[in-house]
């Protein structure tokens, strides 16, 4: 089953040819890189390309230097790459030839709108389709992606489900949304090939944790809405999903609205516990280059949030920080931020790809609350 669901997937999402060069630059130890690095692409007999390293070393166009040398076609990453290329701004593209390049991926988290446009005029060209996909390590395989040539994309929505996938939108009791209604939890309703079986020692918890919420429906932990024309936006874990004075707010809203802001190269949000509000909003900002961290700056970024969603979205707190502790597969960690924001001892912390961001943003957090 799982093998169907990788190659099937791998082939129709990523619009697989013979002669085609695939790069999925995320770590091979990640779900993505066994499912689209290793089992996908081999059974579907693709040319792939490998790399071990950071995007970073020995400079920012390091990606962009293997896209030319190999000729890549189709690329597969993650939104916070994009984001920290988009920091970094066009220079580094721009030193080398990406017109090989027919299709472009993201996976991982949500996409903002503005990093796909990023993406899409100065890595694609402008040319060049966009599957922002979603799915879990737990569903083996992609469950929510356009098809390239098929599905008219909107940027920083995974539009729809895969053939055969069903999925809904529900509410707290179950009940399906209607579309364009707002927002609730997502869930599957059939079973699928690369579905995960259990959970190794603990057939208890593998109930509990995935089937137990909605009972006969798979319960993703997912936060999603649907738009009018039925498309799938996702909004994070729903762990991720704050309860701002009675007001369901995701954190990936407000990251959005930070981002959409020209001083901002990327915003990590996060909510932390609030006497009155129940939960108040932390942001944790990287500006782009040249901009100066002040507190006029961070004004300036508040008031620019209260513009695009409403007073409700003010950050209670932010702080700028020069780098946000992410993966090695360039995930934020945005559990370590909540608990450097609740003032909690950190948890484990060995996936880290840097570990000393971490302690650095807690002391500069801890500064600016005294």
């Amino acid at each position: 089953g799982y093998m169907v669901g990788t190659a099937t997937t791998h082939r129709m999402i990523f619009d697989i040819k013979e002669e085609d060069v695939y790069w999925c630059a995320a770590d091979i130890g990640w779900v993505t890189g066994h499912s689209y690095i290793v089992y996908g692409p081999l059974a579907n007999g693709t040319t792939g390309v490998m790399y071990e390293g950071a995007p970073d070393f020995p400079d920012w166009d390091r990606l962009w230097q293997i896209v030319e040398k190999y000729r890549v076609n189709i690329f597969y990453t993650a939104p916070t790459a994009i984001r920290a290329f988009m920091r970094m701004g066009t220079e580094y593209p721009k030193r080398h030839d990406l017109s090989s390049l027919r299709l472009l991926g993201t996976v991982g988290e949500p996409i903002n709108p503005e990093a796909w446009m990023w993406y899409h005029e100065h890595i694609g060209g402008g040319k060049c389709p966009i599957v922002d996909t979603w799915w879990q390590t737990e569903t083996g395989a992609i469950m929510i992606s356009p098809l390239p040539g098929i599905t008219e994309t909107k940027p920083g929505s995974a539009t729809f489900p895969f053939p055969t996938i069903e999925a809904r939108v529900v509410d707290d009791a179950g009940n399906p949304i209607p579309k364009g209604e707002g927002a609730g939890y997502l869930v599957i309703e059939r079973p699928w090939p690369s579905m995960l079986r259990g959970i190794y020692g603990d057939p208890d918890r593998y109930v509990a944790q995935y089937w137990q919420r909605f009972p006969g429906r798979y319960f993703t932990g997912d936060g999603c809405k649907q738009d009018e024309e039925g498309y799938f936006w996702l909004l994070g874990r729903v762990d991720d999903v704050m309860n701002i004075s009675g007001h369901r707010l995701s954190t990936m809203e407000v990251e959005s609205a930070l981002v959409d802001h020209p001083d901002v190269a990327e915003a990590a949000v996060v909510g932390r516990t609030h006497d009155l509000k129940g939960e108040a909003i932390a942001a944790f900002v990287t500006l782009k280059e040249g901009i100066e961290p002040t507190p006029q700056e961070a004004e300036r970024l508040k008031a620019h949030v209260t513009r695009k969603i409403g007073a409700i979205a003010r950050p209670d707190d932010l702080i700028f920080t020069a780098e946000l502790p992410k993966t090695r597969s360039g995930k934020i960690m945005r559990r370590l931020l909540r608990e450097i924001a609740e003032g909690k001892a950190l948890g484990d912390t060995t996936t880290l790809a840097d570990p000393s961001v971490v302690e650095a943003l807690r002391r500069r957090y801890e500064g600016a609350e005294s």
